[in-house]
């Protein structure tokens, strides 16, 4: 069995994990903030979750940008052919700078709530 192979799969399968509990931990401050706003007095509660739930994105996110780095250097060259790999690759390049985009946002979204 081929250990590059391994890798590589492994390594996407993680960098789409990462993504996915990214994700999670930003809906889950925005809920938890939510209902901070509602019931005040759940904050003493909600606030240390918020922070556990901020830190839990990070370290997602390090992981994130880790695996894709891994991934630039494990991409395999015109796996789809000549044609086809020029449509992906620009629609990598637009797939990476939307999802730049929402992670900025999803940080300024996070930190106002999570650090007030």
């Amino acid at each position: 069995m081929n250990l590059k192979k391994i890798f590589v799969v492994l390594n996407g399968f993680v960098h789409d994990f990462a993504s996915g509990i990214w994700l999670a931990a930003v809906a889950a401050i925005g809920m938890l903030h939510g209902a901070h706003l509602r019931e005040p007095t759940l904050t003493a509660v909600i606030n240390p979750l918020e922070r556990h739930f901020f830190w839990w994105s990070v370290a997602a996110m390090l992981v994130i940008l880790a695996t894709g780095a891994g991934r630039t250097f494990t991409y395999v060259d015109n796996w789809y052919g000549a044609d086809a790999e020029r449509v992906r690759r620009r629609m990598l390049i637009i797939k990476h700078v939307l999802l730049l985009a929402v992670f900025a946002l999803g940080y300024w979204y996070v930190v106002a709530r999570v650090f007030h």
